[in-house]
């Protein structure tokens, strides 16, 4: 279908990938030069994104749109070397994906296994190239300053779930550690009940070649995007495992109480301890660290982490 590695038992790089050695007299390019090429990569697969937008998306329905999407993402893991691990299977038909949030990366690490339509805070939709591209893949924008919006978020939720789209969330309302699952917001799950369709936990975890948790992918605290982004161009052998738990079925449920299975089956699968509590929070507070102008902060990132 394209040509990221995939491991459902793949190894980057996997089955019908060429591998090359390096001549004896041939220095190796230091971290700092790599990481600058997997960026120009990325950069340059945001570009082509931004011309597939305007070049093919108006002659594609729905379904192509989504098939472009999931294409896309996977040159952008590919561009940076991120290796990608899958485990089950997407639901099929209408469904609400509800995951963990660990890393700007996530939207990306989920189209490229099950394209949906995600709800992301109204912010995004202004930042420069990226909320281009969000928008044009069908993103829900919720104005977080509006006590009511979420209503209005809710019943658009429910209409494109009843027309048979697949949606996805991030129940924490903000990006965690990667270690520890933080308390789920249960509004946003009030679509699933309403439009009567399942929830599919998905369970994300980042890795690298020195740590089963990878600190590279973090977008926590104080953490600038540009800080972020260039921790995972420099990091060394970067995965993510986007694993698709069996779904929960929404009827005879209330969303708080879905909420805290979904929390507690995320949890299960990442080996994650809850957090300080356990307990469904009600509100679909988005927030996350604030943007930053990406590409002119990285100049000052100038050596790579250790």
């Amino acid at each position: 279908m394209n040509n990221l590695p995939v491991r459902r038992s793949e190894a980057a790089g996997g089955e019908g990938a060429r591998r090359e050695s390096v001549p004896a007299d041939t220095a190796p390019p230091s971290r700092p030069a790599r990481a600058a090429r997997r960026l120009a990569r990325a950069l340059g697969q945001v570009i082509g994104g931004l011309a597939i937008v305007a070049l093919r998306f108006p002659r594609l329905d729905a379904v192509g749109r989504m098939r472009e999407v999931q294409r896309w993402s996977r040159r952008v893991l590919r561009a940076l070397d991120i290796a990608l691990v899958v485990d089950g299977e997407p639901a099929p038909g209408a469904v609400l994906l509800a995951a963990n949030h660990v890393s700007w990366l996530d939207i990306v690490a989920i189209d490229a296994v099950a394209p949906s339509r995600f709800v992301s805070k109204a912010e995004v939709r202004d930042w420069p190239l990226i909320g281009r591209l969000v928008t044009a893949g069908g993103t829900l924008y919720l104005a977080r300053e509006r006590s009511r919006d979420a209503l209005r978020v809710v019943h658009g939720m429910a209409a494109a779930l009843a027309a048979g789209d697949r949606l996805a969330v991030f129940p924490e309302g903000t990006t965690g550690d990667g270690h520890a699952l933080l308390p789920f917001h249960a509004n946003l799950l009030q679509a699933a009940l309403s439009a009567g369709v399942p929830v599919q936990p998905v369970a994300l975890r980042y890795f690298d070649a020195r740590h089963a948790v990878s600190p590279a992918a973090e977008f926590v605290g104080e953490t600038t995007l540009a800080r972020t982004v260039w921790r995972v161009a420099c990091a060394d052998g970067l995965g993510v495992r986007v694993s698709l738990l069996a779904p929960e079925p929404a009827a005879g449920r209330t969303r708080r109480e879905l909420a805290e299975t979904l929390r507690r089956r995320i949890g299960a699968a990442l080996g994650a301890p809850g957090g300080a509590d356990p307990a469904a929070v009600p509100g679909p507070a988005l927030e996350g660290p604030a943007p930053a102008d990406t590409m002119a902060a990285l100049p000052s990132t100038r050596g790579c982490p250790p």
